[in-house]
């Protein structure tokens, strides 16, 4: 009895276990994913997209662009508990049209192209995602605009206006 007793007490202090948890792996993108903020079908938007997916519910929040879904993790008045993001990887997108359905990277991972004269979706300044610096590079050479990685970019390139500059310590990161 009291070896049956030790083994349930340990079954539940297993089961009560709190340790880290593995982030949720992305969601395909389908014609039912609809923009957070512009409430339209993402797939119908050319550019990177974003997808955030929160605590343990088990569907994600869809962005029309990736900047979107970096303003998610920038704006206090969303959600913080925060599994994964995930932006669109255009070093493996078939096009800027195109931006495909699965080729996500997680987006702390990723090299963003800021400032280039490429629109994202919904015509604003683009947060454009690449899995490798080297594709990033040779965007921005092509296309304007300087590589930095996620804790780099800047809240008012985000947040701010169409036209508004970044501020170097005005980033993902900061504290202020």
């Amino acid at each position: 009895m009291t070896v049956i007793a030790i083994a349930a007490a340990l079954g539940l202090v297993a089961c009560g276990d709190d340790g880290p948890q593995e982030a949720p792996g992305p969601f395909a993108l389908t014609e039912e994913a609809v923009g957070r903020y512009c409430g339209m079908n993402v797939i119908d938007h050319p550019g990177p997209k974003g997808q955030i997916i929160l605590g343990a519910i088990p569907e994600p929040i869809w962005f029309s662009s990736a900047r979107d879904a970096v303003a998610f993790t920038m704006l206090a008045e969303e959600p913080k508990n925060v599994a994964a993001i995930y932006v669109s990887d255009m070093a493996k997108a078939p096009s800027w049209q195109q931006p495909g359905p699965e080729n996500w990277i997680e987006a702390r991972a990723a090299f963003y192209v800021i400032g280039s004269a490429v629109k994202g979706g919904m015509g604003a300044l683009e947060t454009v995602p690449f899995s490798t610096r080297a594709t990033a590079e040779a965007f921005s050479n092509e296309n304007g605009g300087q590589v930095v990685v996620f804790d780099e970019i800047p809240t008012a390139y985000v947040l701010g206006s169409a036209g508004s500059e970044p501020a170097a310590t005005d980033t993902v990161g900061s504290t202020d």
